[in-house]
């Protein structure tokens, strides 16, 4: 995205946020970028899809953060499962997202409210993938289930600890772990009365692009995390974990990794025979077939 068209989407969220999207006219858009109406227009089909593109630029920006929460790191750790929901409301607030999802919702606007209901299955659908990693493949039939009320219980835990505890309420960290909490304790209820409500068939259906990404990323940590094992064993432990970090990043991050830097870092971990698996090693070089 250019840098003109990302500074309308910032006055244009400014002006979203002060004035109100559906009081937010296009010429005051106009007049707050700078920009003609033919440019807008050039960006941006309609107001409706101008919104969409803050809302989406905002979460990919989130989720980039959230995910680099997990570089090198084991995603089976449900306190990084603890900082990565935190870093998601703290940046709805910072941005006051709950205000432009109001709107959208209360706008009778077919367009924004599917918007709206495919984002909101977004999230139940990562933490739905989130729980695969913390508690095992072989509870996921509830963890769609699981997903729903989690959500459901965070939210109403955030609203009232506000509400009746305004002079002294908790912090969104403490609320968070206070949750994810309770949440272990029914990830064990539901294993154990095997009841179940909603099939992850139907979630894994509508966003069978982000299952197969998830699969990978899955692969990747595992290698990672395996080739970190024998690490105390050397007093360069810093360096090496830095390069398996940068690899790992470049992997499940880059849009386009750079096939010849990891090349060049795999190289140079093969020297340390002693240290590094050579077919750990050799799975990091077919993920991408270098």
């Amino acid at each position: 995205m250019n840098d003109r068209k990302m500074h309308v989407i910032k006055m244009a969220h400014h002006l979203f946020i002060n004035k109100g999207f559906q009081a937010t006219s296009i010429q005051d858009i106009l007049e707050e970028s700078g920009i003609s109406k033919g440019t807008f227009y050039n960006y941006f089909p309609s107001k409706n899809e101008l919104l969409i593109a803050i809302i989406k630029t905002l979460h990919a920006n989130m989720e980039k953060e959230r995910d680099e929460l997990l570089i090198g790191q084991d995603p089976t750790d449900i306190d990084i499962f603890v900082k990565q929901v935190e870093l998601q409301l703290k940046t709805n607030r910072a941005n006051k997202l709950i205000y432009l999802f109001e709107e959208m919702y209360f706008s009778n606007d077919d367009e924004l409210k599917q918007f709206i209901q495919k984002g909101h299955l977004k999230i139940i659908h990562w933490l739905y993938q989130r729980f695969i990693d913390l508690f095992g493949e072989n509870k996921k039939a509830y963890f769609l289930d699981l997903a729903i009320m989690f959500k459901g219980i965070l939210q109403q835990n955030l609203k009232y600890n506000a509400l009746l505890n305004e002079a002294n309420k908790s912090s969104i960290y403490e609320v968070v772990h206070y949750s994810v909490n309770r949440l272990v304790k029914l990830v064990d209820d539901l294993a154990t009365t095997k009841e179940q409500l909603l099939s992850p068939a139907l979630l894994e259906n509508l966003f069978p692009e982000y299952h197969n990404k998830h699969a990978f990323q899955q692969e990747v940590a595992a290698s990672i995390l395996e080739l970190k094992k024998n690490l105390h064993q050397t007093d360069q432990q810093e360096k090496y974990n830095e390069l398996l970090d940068f690899i790992h990043q470049e992997l499940v991050q880059a849009k386009v990794p750079r096939k010849f830097l990891i090349k060049s870092v795999i190289l140079s971990l093969k020297s340390e025979e002693e240290l590094f698996s050579k077919d750990e090693l050799l799975k990091l070089e077919q993920f991408f077939a270098l």
